[in-house]
């Protein structure tokens, strides 16, 4: 009752996640695709690039960077030759190496558009980091751009790959509690830099909700395997300077098909938001920590029912899936679709805020 036997190996983490087979390329047995980078930033630098160098089926290729600093660091450190160093306007030309395989776009959000197709355009496959865009048509035109390619599109949802995350979902689809009935979820933390990019509109397309309340939100998302269909939403600023151009403090209600009511927030002004509780006839369970990169935590209603798993590199894990994927001719998910779900409810929160009132989901 507690866990499934493919939670257990969770290496197979690709098999688990990759449904409605498409035959895109035959099977190479033993071959590591190969990876570019495009953005070095914190997260590239940080996690991605130390991800790759544990992967069974990646590895680092090319990086894609506008600071030529940037570029002979981490050729010194990664040994990457003069021929897989590409700045944002020679890009393109990664159409003409056979080393590259998968485009990671680690940009600003509003430059996810514009990398994703100009990936696609190249014929590669690509994975986009979330939010998969600003805007809900932005998602549209990315997966429109993919599916003409032929090549696959993975969104970085990290935590679907995580398995106390998995865990979750199975208590709460096979009801080990019952039927779920309500659930609340908060991310936030206090941001720091005034002069990121983060809190610029143009470039991150919103604040707080954009950034870390994606990871709430999917959290509501997967746990009920359905889409909102109406929320109502509010916000709060206690430093309109700071936050002049994107939102602080969100929180919102969802309601779904089955009649499972979510009440969630996030916010860019304060620390000590990293859970979800998921209330069901039976019992309860949930996280906290829910979201981090490391140190996360299960938690049941019932001493039988455990929630406990050995910590794993999200991102070792995700990129793996989708190179597994594309290995086996098999269709990665999360894909795009995921990304303009999120999107869709994303403006939804805003435009319940903008009207004062509880408004509709569009649908995908």
């Amino acid at each position: 009752m507690q866990r499934r036997p493919f939670l257990a190996t969770l290496g197979a983490t690709a098999a688990a996640f990759t449904t409605g087979a498409r035959a895109q390329e035959p099977r190479r047995a033993g071959k590591k695709l190969g990876w570019a980078l495009v953005g070095l930033g914190t997260l590239s630098k940080n996690q991605l690039a130390p991800a790759l160098q544990k992967t069974k089926h990646s590895r680092l290729a090319a990086i894609v960077t506008g600071t030529p600093a940037k570029a002979k660091e981490w050729q010194e450190k990664y040994s990457i030759p003069d021929t897989h160093v590409y700045n944002y306007e020679t890009f393109d030309k990664i159409a003409e190496n056979p080393d590259v395989d998968v485009i990671f776009v680690v940009l600003p959000n509003s430059m996810h558009e514009e990398f994703v197709i100009r990936g696609a355009k190249a014929g590669k496959h690509v994975f986009c980091e979330k939010p998969m865009a600003n805007t809900a048509d932005e998602c549209r035109r990315m997966i429109a751009a993919m599916k003409e390619a032929g090549k696959q599109l993975g969104i970085g949802y990290r935590c679907q790959f995580e398995p106390h995350h998995r865990e979750c979902m199975r208590l709460a689809r096979e009801k080990v509690f019952g039927p779920l009935k309500f659930i609340e979820a908060g991310f936030g933390f206090q941001i720091g830099d005034p002069t990121q990019w983060r809190l610029r509109k143009d470039l991150a397309g919103g604040g707080a909700l954009m950034d870390v309340g994606v990871y709430a939100l999917q959290a509501c998302r997967y746990l009920t395997g359905e889409e909102p269909v109406e929320i109502t939403a509010q916000e709060t600023k206690t430093d309109p300077v700071k936050f002049a151009e994107v939102d602080e403090t969100i929180s919102w209600s969802m309601k779904f098909p089955s009649g499972v009511i979510a009440s969630v927030m996030t916010t860019y002004a304060f620390n000590g938001a990293n859970f979800f509780t998921a209330i069901c006839e039976g019992g309860r369970f949930g996280m906290d920590p829910a979201y981090s990169y490391g140190g996360l935590k299960g938690w049941t209603s019932k001493p039988e029912v455990k929630i406990e798993f050995p910590a794993i590199d999200h991102f070792e894990a995700e990129m793996d899936a989708f190179s597994q994927a594309i290995l086996e001719g098999k269709r990665f998910e999360p894909a795009g679709e995921e990304g303009l779900k999120d999107l869709l409810a994303v403006e939804a929160i805003y435009r319940s805020i903008k009207e004062g009132k509880a408004v509709k989901v569009e649908t995908v």
